[in-house]
């Protein structure tokens, strides 16, 4: 039963130190799409350091699993794993991770769900404001402008996406200032950038306690937008797409001395203005190959036994 130990506590450490040593690091804000990468990886990993754990307990605590599980490995394999020795612990902490698995599940349909209720609110409201012209249908890509007095640009996501700017918008954007927050949202929808916000979201809210998937979600909400603003920056430029971005919201205090929910608003115009040199491509692979043996960790501390055994 040391296996189901040894992960339990590999998890632990990876939830707390990794956003600890991710917030040290001064690369993020210069590789943003590999920060996106190098989370998804930690929260894979701590995932399956709990997963792994259960099934080894659950092995450990009813025969039945245990037949399931090493159905066909031999039995020399099966003893290298001692779970014979795992006690009344065995049980509970199965049944622990399991109920955690399936909080787990049950928080990220609810955020899926809310999720769709806020699309089809935006959506009826959409056509309600902005009803189909004769010949269009629902399936095809549309550019809606909405008649508003406050500069904003969004992109609603689903089966018929629509980017949708604003009358405002149109009016206080000049040059390519519009076709940089246009491209800064497609490039939202691209790499589905939703999907994570919403997972970061429902694990966030789900074990509020756990420092990494708090931070996994705080993470996800800047670097998205850094990765977004990267992609729009470099088909029209830094400096239209941080006058843009200027333009769409020095109307609503973010630039101002008090806080507000954008407030890392100027900060993403700071770092337009002064792009902080990228990393070598070396290095960027380097550390893409990295964040991708980071879940593999989990994997072989529970294949260790086994693979002694045979060996």
């Amino acid at each position: 039963m040391l296996v189901p130990a040894a992960l339990l506590t590999l998890g632990a450490l990876a939830a707390v130190i990794a956003p600890r040593l991710l917030a040290r690091a001064d690369w993020p804000d210069r590789e943003p799409v590999v920060a996106l990468w190098l989370w998804q990886c930690v929260v894979v990993a701590v995932l399956l350091c709990c997963a792994l754990s259960m099934t080894l307990s659950a092995s450990a605590a009813w025969e039945a699993v245990r037949g399931h599980v090493f159905a066909s490995a031999p039995q020399s394999v099966v003893q290298a794993y001692a779970l014979s020795a795992g006690g009344p612990w065995a049980a509970a902490t199965a049944v622990a991770l399991a109920c955690g698995g399936l909080w787990t599940a049950w928080m990220l349909v609810q955020e899926v769900a809310r999720a769709r209720r806020r699309l089809r609110r935006s959506r009826a409201e959409l056509v309600e404001r902005a009803p189909l012209l004769p010949g269009e249908t629902h399936g095809e890509d549309r550019l809606v402008v909405l008649e508003g007095e406050r500069p904003d640009a969004w992109w609603l996501p689903g089966a018929a996406p629509r980017l949708v700017v604003t009358t405002a918008a149109l009016r206080r954007l000049k040059g390519r200032q519009l076709e940089a927050v246009l491209a800064h949202e497609q490039g939202h929808a691209r790499a589905r950038h939703d999907w994570l916000l919403h997972s970061s979201a429902a694990l966030a809210n789900g074990f509020p306690q756990v420092p990494v998937f708090a931070a996994f979600r705080d993470e996800m909400h800047r670097l998205v937008e850094l990765a977004a603003d990267d992609m729009a920056s470099r088909r029209f430029g830094r400096l239209t797409t941080a006058l843009a971005l200027v333009e769409l919201n020095e109307d609503r205090g973010v630039f101002g001395p008090c806080p507000t929910p954008q407030a890392h608003v100027p900060q993403r115009v700071h770092r337009l203005l002064t792009p902080p040199d990228r990393l070598p491509a070396v290095h960027r692979l380097r550390l893409t190959a990295a964040a991708a043996l980071v879940p593999a960790i989990p994997v072989l501390v529970a294949l260790v036994p086994g693979l002694r055994a045979l060996g």
